[in-house]
């Protein structure tokens, strides 16, 4: 039935975008878009990337809270849901600071989501981290492409000692481990301006993770994915105003007392900088294997070497800064 009905729905469907994993298609009846239906087909090999029943367990814990649209149906290479209104945001809304206070406390709501049970949840990242490690390429058909691939990307030696040094530096930091969406870039945030709302959409990459990773992966992505620019990195002043909203947020969602120091705040800032360089590393590696293997044209060796120049450049700067006492 669920076949049969996604086969008359892709008939009367238009491509909303065709994104760096997969293809989006929006379904709806008529010249008018009500009642539309979002249609998500997984890109190709990207099953060696995403656990996709990870994905269905974080879609329904998210949408019970109220955190994600409805899930309609699944099929074994993509996702029938809901279509949530809005715009679909670019790098110069998200320093708005209407708009980043929106997204400041409803990535809090997420982030104090209960687990079910007393389970004491634990990371993921340091085990999809190596598992991204042992499936990038050593090298390209293409010779033009080999040589690019050798002369700007970092040996596997290299990238296994950094993976270490991150994995043994971070984990001390004290960050707790919070459900995440880890794929916060500024396209899967959709603002309601009418209703003055915020929503997270894409879920693929979420799960138990630490709450620092979330909010510098999220500030990584202020910069673009097509045009990336980190000029556009948020500056201290932005950070700190966008992570006290946060922790407002956050202790208002946990039921504590809403007060928040100055010294949490910079805690706080200071886990998200060094947790921004786990951020570049590891979506570094995601797009070393979407280079050997993706169909979709974009340039992701280019996009891997931008986001390894940059956790090397900022790991210095970012591993100079310290917690307070």
């Amino acid at each position: 039935m669920y076949l049969n009905a996604l086969i008359l729905i892709l008939a009367f469907g238009t491509v909303f975008t065709d994104g760096i994993t997969n293809k989006l298609i929006g379904c709806y009846v008529g010249d008018k878009m009500e009642d539309v239906v979002l249609v998500r087909i997984y890109g190709n090999k990207t099953e060696l990337l995403v656990d996709r029943e990870e994905e269905l367990k974080s879609f329904r814990v998210l949408q019970s809270h109220g955190c994600a649209p409805q899930l309609y149906c699944t099929f074994n290479n993509g996702l029938c849901y809901e279509f949530m209104q809005g715009d679909a945001l670019d790098p110069e809304h998200v320093c708005n600071p209407v708009i980043y206070r929106l997204i400041a406390r409803q990535l809090a709501k997420i982030h104090a989501i209960h687990a079910h049970n007393g389970w004491i949840p634990k990371s993921n990242m340091w085990f999809k981290m190596r598992k991204y490690f042992s499936l990038i390429p050593t090298e390209f058909e293409d010779e033009l492409i080999n040589e690019r691939f050798l002369r700007h990307v970092p040996s596997a030696q290299v990238l296994q000692a950094e993976m270490s040094w991150q994995k043994d530096t971070l984990s001390s930091l004290g960050s707790p481990v919070v459900l995440c969406h880890n794929d916060l870039l500024c396209k899967n945030i959709i603002y309601n301006k009418k209703r003055g709302i915020v929503k997270f959409i894409d879920y693929e990459y979420s799960g138990y993770n630490y709450q620092a990773y979330d909010i510098g992966n999220h500030f990584n992505e202020f910069a673009g994915v097509n045009e990336v620019d980190y000029s556009l990195y948020p500056d201290r002043e932005l950070q700190q105003h966008w992570l006290r909203w946060y922790l407002e947020a956050y202790k208002e969602y946990k039921g504590f007392s809403t007060e928040v120091s100055e010294k949490e705040v910079e805690i706080l800032y200071v886990q998200v900088n060094k947790f921004a360089l786990a951020s570049h590393f590891f979506w570094g590696l995601w797009a070393l294997i979407q280079a050997k293997y993706s169909k979709i044209d974009f340039d992701f060796l280019g996009y891997a070497i931008v986001r390894l120049n940059q956790y090397f450049k900022m790991k210095p700067e970012v591993t100079a800064l310290t917690v307070p006492k």
